[in-house]
């Protein structure tokens, strides 16, 4: 079923920044985007902390809020757009003191706190490269994501590390220095943040980056191998810039809130850099979901554009639209999700709850940005991820037995026309395109075929344009925001001595969209027991944290293909009930 389309008002459309969706794709150039930021002073460089705080922190828009932030205390710190040049100035500085020299990696193991922004932003202006973690990660995951990037640095709390670092820094030798941030016990060969900030210089010569240069590293999890460390350069500020524009509206008297966990792409792209480039006033709230806390950050903040995860949605959904009522949102002009496909029901719901329907969007990690959207001023069709940007050509490719883009001698076929359905594809060339997975060039040329990018997602589109979610096409599961890699959670669970073999797939969930579960093989000498079940759940939560399994079944006759590999979407159509499809694959026994 496809629900009736949410018609906005011709006055809506041309208020908005987008104005004639035809229009802006014929005239939209990236250079002329290129031409809407100030590049390096002095050089023909280009640096995006220097694009998303410096050229803001001069005359009378030093003293705009550049962020505002919300402790679990409800106690609120503003800190301005001069105030962040000098924070982040003196970050840079510090790393220049640490001999950290460009092109090596910072990473952050951070929740929402002042020093996420001062360390993203302080590292990009010493022309290093910003990897973000999630807090919630176990110990494993966060090693094996430090250990593939060579991370030098690490920003995190004292917690964090006590919890998750110091046992496996002995494994970490290109950890040269851990800084660590917020009260807490002192640890050996680690400095704290705040004093070296304090001895550290305010002003600061931001490296001549090149648009080129290295900028971030993001991790995303595949089906199979280890995480992939997507690589962007600093150009890709151009298409935050021009994306949070047509696709957010963003201005720059705008208060944004972005509710991504900063371990996520989008909680840099969009919970930081974009908005910053506006001169907008940042949100940032410390405190964990709360429907009450959250209405109450929307109505006191004064938030003009929302941007949250169809799971949060569904979760403040399930409370019905009575809530919402109690709190005043009139500030509320916008409000956008990404990072799962979005129910229509929580389109519809939004426009009785908020007033406005929730604006879907699509991208991914590798694209760095918003590709396809759903406009402001524009028709929104709920279910659907909208049409593309500006500057975005995608297409439908024909798929083969495998469920990807049939490639015939490097040729691929584009699905014409309308009510079509194939493997969503993208022609490169916009700026926060990925340049490669870090040290693994196979994988990133694997990426591209006849001049398409191919996301590995399968979508349909109709006779106006619109796409259409309709299912990855490996089988990595979304959990709440999350990108749960299968291999990871099966390889944690591994560990235990009394495992012998695991499968993992996803399961719909109504919150949290996917829920992970796991088909456990036991070793010789180990019988499945309610006790065992609790032990093995406990034990990928101590490893793998937020994306451990919630549900575990003992199997111990795991399909498993020729090649020996367990079979997880022939898993999946059991646990589901669903067509087995293909089993030519299937190892008989």
């Amino acid at each position: 079923m496809r629900w009736e389309p949410i018609v906005k008002s011709e006055n809506t459309r041309k208020a908005s920044n987008l104005g004639d969706y035809e229009r802006a794709r014929r005239e939209f150039t990236w250079e002329q985007a290129r031409s809407a930021l100030s590049g390096l002073p002095r050089t023909r460089g280009l640096n995006i902390a220097y694009e998303a705080v410096d050229r803001h922190a001069f005359g009378e828009s030093a003293r705009a809020c550049a962020l505002r932030w919300i402790d679990k205390h409800d106690e609120v710190t503003r800190i301005s757009y001069g105030e962040l040049r000098e924070l982040t100035n003196r970050f840079a500085n510090v790393l220049h003191d640490l001999g950290i020299t460009g092109g090596e990696r910072v990473y952050t193991l951070l929740g929402r706190i002042p020093a996420l922004y001062v360390s993203v932003l302080g590292t990009l202006k010493a022309g290093g490269v910003v990897a973000p973690l999630f807090s919630a990660f176990g110990p494993e995951p966060v090693a094996e994501r430090l250990r593939i990037g060579e991370g030098a640095v690490l920003v995190t709390t004292p917690r964090l590390y006590r919890n998750k670092i110091s046992q496996v820094r002995a494994g970490l030798p290109h950890l040269r220095h851990v800084l660590l941030v917020g009260e807490g016990e002192a640890q050996p060969g680690t400095v704290r943040l705040e004093d070296a900030l304090a001895h550290a210089s305010p002003t600061y010569e931001i490296a001549a980056t090149a648009p080129e240069d290295a900028a971030l590293l993001h991790f995303t999890s595949g089906t199979t191998g280890s995480p992939k460390g997507a690589v962007h350069v600093h150009d890709a500020v151009v298409a935050h810039h021009a994306t949070a524009y047509y696709g957010l509206d963003l201005r720059p008297d705008d208060v944004f809130w972005c509710t991504a966990d900063p371990g996520w792409v989008t909680g840099t792209s969009y919970g930081i850099v974009a908005p910053l480039t506006h001169g907008a006033t940042l949100v940032s709230d410390e405190g964990e979901f709360d429907a009450r806390r959250w209405y109450r950050v929307l109505s006191e903040q004064r938030v003009t554009v929302w941007y949250t995860a169809p799971t949060a949605l569904r979760m403040l959904m399930r409370h019905g639209s009575e809530p919402a009522s109690r709190y005043d949102l009139s500030a509320l002009r916008y409000v956008a999700s990404v990072g799962e496909p979005l129910n229509p029901e929580v389109v519809v719901w939004a426009q009785d709850a908020l007033g406005m329907p929730v604006h879907d969007n699509w991208w991914q990690t590798e694209t760095g940005a918003i590709m396809i959207s759903n406009f402001p001023g524009e028709e929104v069709r709920p279910g659907s991820m909208g049409r593309p940007l500006p500057g975005i050509e995608a297409g439908l490719l024909e798929r083969g037995d495998d469920g990807r883009a049939r490639v015939d001698q490097g040729r691929v076929r584009e699905m014409p026309g309308a009510d079509a359905e194939g493997e969503l594809a993208l022609r490169p060339g916009w700026p926060s395109m990925f340049r490669g997975y870090l040290h693994d060039d196979a994988r990133y040329a694997a990426s591209f075929a006849d001049g398409w990018y191919l996301t590995g997602d399968i979508a349909a589109r109709d006779a106006d344009g619109y796409y259409w979610f309709v299912g990855r096409a490996d089988d990595v599961i979304k959990s709440a925001g999350h990108l749960v890699g299968p291999f990871e959670v099966e390889s944690a669970l591994m560990e235990h001595p009394a495992v012998a073999e695991v499968g993992v797939i996803g399961k719909p969930d109504p919150v949290a969209g996917e829920r992970v579960k796991a088909f456990v093989s036991l070793r010789s000498g180990h019988q499945p027991s309610e006790e065992l079940r609790g032990e093995l759940l406990a034990f990928s939560r101590r490893r793998l944290g937020a994306v451990a399994p919630k549900e575990l079944a003992f199997d111990d006759d795991l399909p498993h293909t020729r090649s020996g590999k367990v079979m997880r979407r022939l898993l999946r159509s059991r646990e589901l009930g669903l067509p087995e499809g293909d089993l030519s694959t299937l190892e008989r026994t």
